[in-house]
């Protein structure tokens, strides 16, 4: 009765954190970390708290390692708005049935672009460019039959021309299989970390530090820059086989329905809460949508893949896209090799 009391409780939290609010944008450093990974997350509306059974979960909970039981590699490409590129890369490796490890690189860049100045709007002959990356160790354990932890150590950083911060963050999961059809409720909480302070040569000013006296040596002064938090984020979800898959509402061989949703709560912004479904044949062809809700100018997504054998190895084909209103269409493609 109190396992079931629990669940009833943590089911609730996805519908209850849709409550409005102010919005907190820009509080926050590292925008990138919110980014997600993976095409098939993506196409399902960013619901994989409670699917995490790829790679990408190093991203969404790293507590879902323990559901990939092969070595498994995955990489994705996203060009993303005004000539900005994200990527992703992870790899698990399963220690035993019952614990994984994992590593994962995620990086935001941009081409070079030449640097206008009020005096040089046309260019003043610098060219700039921004790199911002963040690599992941992660480690989970089952520690019973239904119930598993994860966690990830992440170094993230972020450079701006001359200009860069880092600093480190931790990313913590857990996965509970409630023996009920198949229903799973899982959390986590991303980027819980230190802040990030620009520092740089650009910074560095001559200064006149006495104004009534000419000709004295001017000193270097170093602008001072403010620290910012990371983009802290819960992450609470629940995910179930309605049809097919294991122990569903409805048995089927060939054919299995997911439904996953998700609630969010950053500290940069409003509450929000993802829905997101994924339609299976014969675990070959994949078809997925959803929608999130509380969002600025992205509401649905829509994706599809196919996994194959190909010599041996499960390859899987992932693809999604979004529409982001007058920002225009963002498609991620993704690849993942199981050996």
């Amino acid at each position: 009765m109190k396992r079931l009391v629990l669940i009833l409780m943590i089911i609730s939290l996805p519908i209850s954190v849709y409550s409005g609010g102010f919005s907190k944008v820009g509080t926050a450093a590292a925008q990138f970390l919110k980014i997600s990974a993976g095409a098939r997350p993506m196409a399902m509306g960013e619901t994989f708290v409670a699917v995490a059974n790829d790679v990408s979960t190093l991203y969404w909970n790293p507590a879902g390692i323990t559901n990939i039981n092969m070595m498994s590699v995955s990489v994705s490409h996203t060009q993303w708005f005004a000539e900005i590129f994200h990527n992703y890369a992870g790899m698990v490796i399963p220690l035993s049935d019952n614990e994984g490890f994992g590593i994962s690189v995620l990086s935001l860049t941009t081409n070079e672009q030449e640097v206008t100045t009020v005096d040089q709007p046309e260019g003043a002959g610098v060219y700039y460019s921004v790199n911002n990356v963040a690599i992941g160790l992660s480690y989970a354990r089952r520690l019973t039959d239904w119930f598993s932890v994860g966690v990830s150590a992440k170094y993230i950083q972020e450079d701006l021309f001359n200009e860069s911060a880092n600093t480190f963050a931790l990313d913590i999961g857990t996965y509970l299989k409630t023996g009920f059809h198949n229903l799973v409720i899982a959390m986590c909480v991303s980027n819980f970390g230190g802040n990030m302070q620009l520092e740089g040569r650009d910074l560095i000013q001559l200064a006149d530090i006495n104004k009534n006296v000419s000709g004295e040596y001017n000193p270097d002064a170093r602008l001072k820059t403010e620290p910012y938090s990371l983009p802290l984020n819960f992450r609470v979800g629940v995910s179930m086989d309605i049809l097919g898959g294991k122990d569903p509402f409805f048995k089927s061989d060939y054919h299995r329905w997911t439904v996953a949703i998700d609630g969010n709560h950053p500290n940069d912004n409003v509450e929000r809460v993802n829905f997101g479904t994924e339609y299976s044949w014969n675990e070959t062809v994949f078809a997925r949508a959803g929608y999130k809700l509380n969002y600025d100018v992205e509401n649905w997504t829509f994706g599809a893949g196919v996994k194959l054998n190909l010599g041996g190895q499960n390859v899987s084909f992932d693809y999604a896209l979004v529409d982001y209103a007058d920002l225009g269409k963002v498609s991620r493609i993704s690849i993942e090799v199981g050996f």
